[in-house]
């Protein structure tokens, strides 16, 4: 036997940002902005001023890139001879291209705390919801948890402020399959996706994950929205049904649902006979301990569902709070958060990360 965990985690916006905009006062970064784009406007001139060019470059080069697509006068339009910077294009007809911004670090307070809770959960497979893209995962990866997973994918999906779903893996990944195009043109069924993604554990057997951030209930139409996460859910159980054997396999559902268990729009999901939320399994007798968001009350709005092979392999689960502003009030002084989480400025998220073991 041996021991399996996964987890899901909303980290409320994980977003990268370009170094030029993490100055530590105002003026310092409109300065360096206004640099930019003062270089902006000379390459876009028919006739290159190279002192001028250069001149520009040289004060904000640690915060651009000029990427080139096509050039007749090499791949650095600026570049270096002998320690002396030069400009290899003559106009803005030698090449075509752009300015690209440098991205920076992760250094923000709420960005490590995110990245606490993720190293203390130390899952094998890990959900992670609302995240800008792949570049800026990789990147928290790299950053902030030690390049703790060798494998990450995420596609965009079809949330126009750019939040996806993702999956961050110990093991390595198999089949992808995205849903981003179910429904019509004018109104896909996924607010982002519902991302499919097999993994080759190390006893070579395939685990399913389907990711999922089912709308939310923002906005003032209540019943479009709930009426949306209902279809929502119903097809992500139309897609289990066609796709997955849950007698047989080992299939994991799992994200941020947008809502509580009592509520009609989940019971597609929460009523199946062959999907088994974690966090039922282990209070089953106590709803209270499941809570993962805390709007006017404590409620669960994170899930992990499980086939039949992962309940009958089941050993625990939890909800880790830490990086949650105000969890000792939440919880009644039962909890704590992290020292470094004082408010929710620099709280890991609004939601608790869930987490469960398994015996394979």
């Amino acid at each position: 036997m041996s021991l399996l965990r996964i987890g899901t985690f909303n980290v409320e916006n994980l977003f990268s940002r370009a170094k030029a905009l993490n100055m530590s006062t105002q003026a310092t970064g409109s300065s360096k902005l206004n640099c930019i784009a003062d270089l902006q406007i000379e390459l876009e001139k028919a006739t290159y001023d190279k002192v001028k060019i250069i001149n520009l470059y040289k004060q904000v080069k640690a915060y651009i890139s000029i990427n080139v697509i096509r050039s007749g006068v090499g791949q650095n339009i600026i570049g270096q001879r002998k320690g002396q910077y030069h400009v290899s294009a003559n106009g803005k007809n030698d090449w075509f291209g752009y300015i690209e911004f440098t991205r920076d670090k992760f250094d923000d307070v709420s960005m490590k705390n995110s990245a606490r809770v993720i190293q203390e959960i130390d899952a094998h497979i890990l959900c992670l919801i609302e995240v800008e893209d792949r570049p800026t995962l990789s990147l928290f990866n790299s950053d902030l948890l030690n390049i703790l997973y060798p494998y990450n994918m995420l596609l965009d999906g079809n949330d126009p402020r750019g939040i996806d779903v993702s999956l961050l893996s110990k093991f390595e990944l198999g089949e992808i399959r995205t849903n981003i195009f179910d429904g019509t043109p004018k109104s896909r069924t996924f607010s982002r996706d519902c991302l499919e993604v097999e993994l080759i554990m190390q006893n070579g057997k395939s685990i399913y994950f389907l990711v999922n951030h089912l709308k939310s209930k923002s906005g003032m139409d209540q019943k479009r929205n709930d009426e949306r996460r209902k279809a929502q859910a119903e097809r992500v159980l139309q897609i289990l049904q066609t796709r997955y054997d849950l007698k047989t396999q080992y299939v994991v559902v799992a994200g941020d649902f947008n809502d509580t268990p009592d509520n009609p729009p989940l019971a597609p999901l929460l009523n199946s006979n062959a999907l088994h939320d974690v966090l039922k399994l282990q209070y089953p007798d106590n709803p209270d301990e499941r809570w993962t968001y805390h709007y006017k009350k404590n409620e669960q709005i994170d899930y992990i569902l499980v086939s039949d092979p992962l309940r009958k392999a089941f050993k625990k689960a939890g909800v880790l709070r830490k990086g949650i502003a105000d969890v000792y009030k939440y919880s009644s002084g039962k909890e704590k958060s992290y020292p470094s989480v004082t408010s929710w400025r620099n709280a890991a998220s609004d939601h608790g990360a869930v987490w469960a073991e398994f015996d394979l």
